[in-house]
């Protein structure tokens, strides 16, 4: 049985980082420890309510759709204010109290469902990196104070994606990985020496300066709106070396992290158009030898296997599943199995990574959607709705085992684990639900 590699890296890194005397865990960065939505976290409630199990509640200074970040004691989280100021916020986790904030640029504004705070920060645990939909990108210690900054699209053209750049950075073996993906409005596409004004683009970034290690242009024949891509890079463990993983513009790539050229390209993921243009939002998963992506507007769920080489939309395809395909939500990988979730259909898939054969499939039992993507721990299930409801599941057999209306406006936040806690974030508050 193939052994997943990237999970035994992250449970090395995670050894190395975790202070000796605990045994819990830190979400650093969008999916968490392991890049694929679970933690080993334990004790974790299977119900709350606005007063129960809520160990505090923190108001924000306005909505966004970014993922809370842990680390030991502190919580960063982005947000707007009403001046369209871009914060980004440090919080005491055993207190909720805003120990600072800092702004990182002007210019919020709302396209759609989202604003220009969704992608999530990330931290080393010394150091946290923040970026917006305007192109700002800044690092700040612990402490609030600023380290560096920069402008990436005064630096390399303005972010033309129609519903707002929503990647967040990716940290990694002490690099930085940034993707933008986006619509070149004209100029070629599938010219890979073109400037990157023009161009979709990876960027690797030394973390302690912000100066560039390496940009590689990533072309694509894809058209209009499929140019756009949502997801965030995750790393991949190969024999080779480290390759990042990248999804959009109709194409998932393998790239060299030390120089960002591309070793392999997997195409297929958009058979057929669905209403109009075909852009991409879930990122990449990994699990068991494969890379797992989700097809755009309910394309198929395509498997590849990884660290391939060339082109390997025939040769590196291991399985498809087309039932209940999701569209924005991002899949996850815990306890060996891969949970998929149908988010306009409120169906959550359990399938084995090995085949795609589904184990079971079960209803969340209400009528909402669902953007934001699942969490696991503690045997558990954790989803959130747009609704801001939260349904817990057994991640044995899919049984709800509670459902929590929150009541609090849009969310597309996804739930953090990490330190014995829950960290959920609406529209209006950040939420830190542990038992009591």
């Amino acid at each position: 049985m193939k052994t997943n590699r990237l999970f035994l890296v992250c449970l090395g890194l995670l050894a190395c980082f975790r202070p000796p005397a605990s045994s819990a865990e830190n979400w650093a960065q969008w999916r968490g420890p392991l890049f694929n939505g679970s933690t080993t976290e334990k004790n974790l409630p299977a119900t709350w309510s606005k007063t129960n199990n809520v160990l505090w509640s923190t108001p924000l200074p306005g909505p966004s759709h970014a993922t809370p970040i842990v680390w030991d004691d502190s919580v960063f989280v982005s947000s707007p204010d009403d001046d369209k100021n871009l914060l980004l916020l440090c919080l005491d986790r055993r207190t909720g109290k805003i120990r600072w904030q800092k702004q990182v640029g002007v210019g919020d504004r709302t396209q759609g469902r989202n604003n220009m705070t969704s992608p999530s920060p990330v931290t080393d645990g010394k150091t946290v990196w923040v970026m917006y939909g305007t192109g700002d990108l800044a690092a700040f210690d612990f402490s609030g104070k600023e380290l560096w900054s920069r402008h990436l699209a005064k630096e390399y053209g303005k972010f033309t994606i129609l519903w707002l750049y929503g990647s967040s950075p990716m940290l990694y073996k002490n690099r930085l990985y940034i993707q933008v993906l986006r619509n070149c409005q004209g100029f070629d596409a599938t010219a890979a020496d073109a400037p990157p004004q023009h161009q979709s683009f990876i960027l690797c970034l030394d973390p302690k300066t912000g100066d560039n290690i390496w940009l590689h242009i990533r072309p694509t024949d894809a058209e209009g709106e499929s140019q756009d891509g949502y997801s965030t890079p995750v790393p991949s463990e190969c024999p080779g070396g480290t390759e990042i993983v990248v999804v959009g513009g109709d194409y998932v790539t393998g790239n060299d992290a030390k120089t960002g050229a591309e070793l392999w390209r997997g195409g297929g993921i958009r058979n057929f158009r669905h209403l109009g243009d075909a852009r991409l939002v879930p990122t990449p998963l990994l699990a068991d030898g494969l890379v797992i992506v989700s097809g755009a507007k309910r394309n198929p769920m395509l498997a590849f296997r990884d660290c391939g080489k060339g082109d390997i939309t025939t040769s590196g395809l291991a399985w498809t599943y087309k039932e209940y395909p999701t569209d924005c939500v991002t899949p996850l990988f815990y306890q060996g199995k891969v949970f998929e979730l149908d988010g306009d259909r409120q169906m959550m898939v359990c399938m084995d990574p090995k085949t795609g054969q589904v184990q079971w499939q079960k209803p969340l039992g209400n009528r909402e959607i669902y953007r934001a993507s699942p969490t696991g721990a503690d045997g558990k299930i954790y989803c959130l709705s747009e609704n801001a409801t939260a349904v817990v599941m057994s991640a044995a057999d899919g049984q709800v085992l509670s459902t929590i209306p929150m009541d609090e406006g849009m969310t597309h936040a996804t739930i953090a684990a990490a330190q014995g806690c829950l960290f959920l974030r609406t529209a209006q508050n950040l939420y830190c639900i542990g038992k009591k």
